[in-house]
């Protein structure tokens, strides 16, 4: 925007759950509640709104096979964008992500760098994958590549088990979280299984992504230490065939992801009921379509989560948790306009009415 171009949000400003405010101004690329003196060239945006919503499990320019051209990632993040997901966690990815920095109309992202994984025990072409000695020397290399995030992968099929199982000695995941920290990067880690869960979150890991495998014992656990969850319901709704296609080769494990996937919703409510934060993330990239972000958090309401607490876990609740600003003064105006109270119906949230990145209406 020029010096003298404004934008109006006219309406309802959702700036937090309790906090809702009669319109705001952008000026400049950002957050006023000031009317600007002297503004000329006034556009005007009426409706309700809310911080761009944040998508805290994606993979841009990942895709099924591996790393994607660049003009495939650039049509991942403007998907994510048109749905309204302004921040995104990249929980993971083999690609270079880093001239998206330089684009002002495309969603900000926060990266974990690459997923580190024990050799042959995930999908081929994502992860580096490695052995436990090795774990603390990789983890401090995607510390540094990173914004302030790594990605472990803290289990997967072992095809001598048929089963899942963790992939890292207790040992080797406490030296590694230790470096992250050292390093000023928070961990985070795939879990789908039960018996990865203790040793991960007794070593100090800051999150855990699906944690499908939490149960009443581990519950306290989780909410005693503080570590979040993302439990990325839209992918686990795909459980079920992927247990198909493996049945006849690991009976064992396609019975356990059907498990996992039938107290799905159990699951994530009693997580929340404890007081685990729980953040929305898609898991898009690699098999998952992405602008999804709507339908997690409506998965969220559909398993318990009140509607409130569901769109704070893509606002307000997950910017802070993050870092960064929602709609507060002299933040990046990134925003979305809605029909209607979001409050009163999260569905509105698959239908944007107008999105504002940067302070200027990209859709």
């Amino acid at each position: 925007m020029s010096d003298h171009s404004v934008l109006h949000v006219k309406g309802r400003v959702l700036a937090g759950p309790d906090d809702v405010r009669d319109g705001l101004w952008v000026v400049d690329g950002r957050i006023s509640y000031d009317r600007p003196v002297g503004a000329r060239d006034v556009r005007t945006v009426e409706g309700w709104a809310l911080p761009g919503l944040v998508d805290a499990h994606c993979h841009v320019g990942l895709g099924a096979h591996g790393p994607v051209d660049t003009d495939v990632a650039e049509k991942q993040a403007l998907t994510d964008r048109e749905a309204g997901a302004l921040l995104i966690r990249d929980a993971g990815s083999p690609s270079d992500t880093r001239w998206v920095d330089d684009r002002e109309d495309l969603p900000k992202i926060i990266r974990a760098g690459r997923h580190i994984a024990r050799t042959r025990r995930y999908i081929r072409g994502y992860a580096h994958e490695i052995e436990p000695e090795d774990l603390v020397a990789y983890v401090a290399r995607e510390a540094r590549r990173g914004d302030g995030w790594v990605k472990l992968v803290g289990d997967w099929i072992d095809r001598e088990v048929g089963d899942l199982a963790p992939s890292w000695p207790r040992e080797a995941a406490e030296a590694a979280i230790a470096e992250a920290h050292r390093l000023g990067a928070r961990v985070t880690a795939h879990c789908f299984a039960e018996n990865s869960l203790r040793d991960l979150v007794e070593s100090g890991i800051d999150c855990v992504e699906h944690a499908t495998g939490l149960t009443d014992e581990l519950i306290p656990l989780f909410a005693s230490r503080g570590v979040a969850i993302v439990p990325t319901l839209v992918n686990i709704a795909t459980f079920p065939d992927l247990a198909a296609g493996g049945e006849s080769k690991f009976p064992q494990w396609s019975a356990h992801m059907r498990r996992l996937h039938e107290r799905r919703y159990d699951t994530v409510r009693s997580a929340y009921d404890a007081g685990i934060p729980v953040f929305v993330g898609t898991d898009a990239g690699g098999t998952l379509p992405h602008g999804l972000v709507a339908a997690e958090v409506a998965e969220l309401v559909t398993a318990g989560i009140p509607p409130l607490a569901a769109l704070s876990a893509t606002t307000w609740g997950a910017r802070e948790w993050l870092g960064r600003p929602g709609l507060v003064e002299g933040a990046p105006a990134d925003l979305v306009v809605y029909e209607s109270d979001p409050r009163a119906d999260v569905r509105v949230l698959a239908a944007p009415r107008r999105v504002v990145l940067n302070g200027a209406v990209v859709s």
